[in-house]
């Protein structure tokens, strides 16, 4: 089958789907999921993935999006974990530059902190020590007066000092998508829209395959495999329970929650990692034109398709970058937009949500499921392998074929096929080829950083458009979406607004004026129904407003 990620294409897979056997069918097209997928087709299987809303739009694209090792794990003692996650970081950093980019992390020291001077340089050396980092990168502690001069809004009257270190900031839901646009090039394919909602066995009641629902053409299909493994995430013990599985361990939710402001009411000279009067710690992080801060943790048991932001959590965070920043005054007014996730944690007895363990664990299910939940984005890679190595066993046990290890840890994904010193070079070169169409070298850079090498198909969008009527940034974001819809799998107004290019989140203010034409334009590029239109133009609504109307506790 010749596959390509085009949303145009979609139903033919399915339909060719319906007709073939897969070793491997993955539910869920999270971080998790799609790191399975390039694992298992990079080794040989033939995979199917599906997913019943976008890809990563559940916890995957809902995260502080970063790839870090996790500093606070060592406080819990879990330096295996702090170990595999921090040189997780440099193989991704290494696969998708483009996409995994570091950045100094300020960690102010203050009085009755969580951690005091010698423990904070202690905690930071070893942290370097364990995640392997290059010596431009190791830590470096600093006097009050130099953070307070890296740092002028940090409160002074507490501060005894700081630590700069190395965290590595990333698009999270970008992320998602190039690992899975890499293993559809490898052979893989992949299905949003596409819902798990029961199972097929065999006599002895091994599982043989899924029963699924299209939800855009509202159409019910078969599809089959040899191993089926659930990577749905906050949805995997609803599947162990549909397989009559849900036995021993099972999973705990907490919830997270983000807020962005406009730079200038929070106008960081860096990123900060600071303690709060509870005795969490929150990152602020700027980002263009905004500041995003989080993450709240607190145990969730309601709805988990869309998590609301609480008013009480807002306020949480508000409370506490004031407390740390005091000149800033933030009200809840000052909330451009928010974002909450769901972390699918293992339970553990007694143990508060910040004290759960982020580490991964595999369920196996006498039907023959394998479930796959717990661990941290930084850590996908890895989950994929151990999962893999698991399916292959299984599949060749009886076959006397010997098992391929993993290919993953030196694959370029897409759009990273390039030395991250490059970058620089890179949208230079671009800008300078583009300069005669009316980009500028920002809109370059802005793209360089989503799409890497893939860029260029975007420029060529741009220049064969014909309306040159209208203003460069619009044919700019149109030929955008084009490739969305052709080479990601773009459904919907949500799918590109909110985890292709992130500008829910990050660019509220500029969609008033966007969406309209924005929905237009993919009503041109896939030929949707009036009806599809407007319910997409409803969902989307929905969503707009969420990011800034937060639910009161009843």
């Amino acid at each position: 089958m010749n596959k390509n990620f085009s949303a145009l294409n979609r139903s033919q897979y399915i339909n060719d789907a319906q007709t073939e056997e897969f070793d491997l069918l993955i539910i869920g097209g999270g971080i998790t999921g799609a790191g399975i997928a390039l694992d298992a087709t990079t080794r040989g299987l033939k995979v199917l993935l599906l997913e019943m809303q976008d890809f990563g739009a559940g916890t995957s694209s809902r995260s502080t999006k970063l790839i870090h090792g996790g500093l606070r794990y060592l406080k819990q003692l879990e330096v295996a974990l702090v170990r595999e996650v921090g040189r997780e970081r440099a193989i991704l950093h290494n696969n998708a530059p483009h996409l995994v980019v570091p950045r100094k992390m300020l960690l102010p020291i203050i009085e009755d902190g969580s951690l005091g001077k010698y423990s904070t340089s202690l905690g930071l050396y070893v942290y370097d020590l364990l995640a392997g980092v290059d010596a431009d990168e190791k830590r470096s502690m600093h006097s009050k007066e130099a953070v307070i001069d890296m740092e002028p809004l940090l409160r002074d009257d507490i501060l005894q000092g700081g630590g700069l270190y190395f965290e590595y900031q990333t698009d999270d839901a970008r992320l998602v998508v190039e690992v899975l646009k890499t293993a559809i090039e490898k052979g893989a394919i992949a299905l949003n829209y596409a819902e798990v909602h029961d199972f097929h066995y065999a006599e002895d009641g091994t599982i043989t395959g899924v029963k699924a629902i299209d939800r855009i053409r509202k159409k019910g299909f078969n599809v089959y495999a040899s191993q089926i493994v659930n990577a749905a995430g906050p949805w995997v013990d609803d599947l162990r329970d549909k397989d009559n599985s849900l036995t021993g361990s099972r999973l705990h939710l907490t919830k997270g929650i983000h807020i962005v402001v406009a730079y200038d009411r929070l106008p960081l000279q860096q990123a900060c990692y600071f303690d709060l009067p509870d005795g969490r710690m929150n990152f602020a992080i700027p980002k263009g034109k905004v500041t995003y801060i989080g993450t709240t943790d607190t145990s969730y048991q309601d709805g988990i398709n869309r998590p609301p932001s609480d008013v009480e959590d807002v306020e949480y965070i508000l409370d506490g970058v004031n407390n740390m920043f005091p000149s800033v005054k933030l009200k809840l007014k000052d909330v451009e937009s928010s974002w909450a996730g769901l972390r699918p944690l293992i339970h553990q007895e007694g143990k508060s949500p910040s004290e759960l363990s982020r580490k991964d664990e595999i369920f196996y299910a006498p039907s023959g499921l394998i479930s796959i939940a717990g661990g941290k984005l930084t850590g996908f890679r890895k989950m994929a392998e151990r999962t893999v190595d698991v399916v292959v066993k299984e599949l060749y046990k009886d076959k006397g074929r010997k098992i391929i290890s993993c290919k993953t840890e030196k694959m370029a994904l897409s759009g990273g096929d390039f030395e991250p010193d490059e970058i620089p070079n890179y949208i230079l070169e671009l800008a300078e080829e583009a300069v005669i169409t009316g980009i500028n070298e920002k809109q370059i850079h802005d793209l360089v950083y989503k799409y890497g090498t893939n860029t260029p198909q975007i420029l060529s969008y741009f220049e064969t458009d014909i309306r040159t009527n209208l203003p460069v940034a619009t044919r700019l974001l149109f030929a955008e979406l084009k490739y969305g819809v052709l080479h990601e799998s773009v459904i919907n107004l949500c799918d590109f607004i909110i985890r292709r290019s992130g500008r829910l989140y990050f660019e509220r203010p500029s969609l008033e004026d966007l969406y309209f034409p924005l929905l237009d334009e993919l009503e041109q590029l896939t030929q949707m129904s009036k009806q599809q239109k407007l319910a997409q133009l409803k969902e989307f609504e929905q969503e707009y407003e969420a990011v800034i109307n937060f639910k009161e506790f009843a």
